[in-house]
């Protein structure tokens, strides 16, 4: 999907421990800059097929949310279940 394709799924609430990640390693360079955002979506990416939740872009987004303590933040979330 294009950056546009994402931009038109809402953004949702979803739950850190419903998410299954993607990738094998974070981005500390992503992680700790304040301007992560500048150039790409607000909201991490949330593929949902066969009922399980999929993060396929935004890891230090959420990683930088379980580290202020909060269980849920927004996401764009494409459901492809069948």
């Amino acid at each position: 999907m294009s950056p546009r394709d994402w931009a038109k799924v809402p953004p949702r609430q979803v739950r850190l421990d419903e998410l299954v990640t993607t990738k094998r390693t974070l981005d500390l360079e992503a992680l700790l800059a304040e301007d992560s955002t500048f150039f790409g979506d607000l909201f991490p990416h949330v593929v949902q097929w066969r009922g399980t939740k999929y993060l396929e872009d935004g890891l230090h987004r959420a990683v930088r949310t379980a580290l202020h303590q909060r269980s849920v933040m927004h996401a764009r979330v494409l459901v492809l279940d069948d």
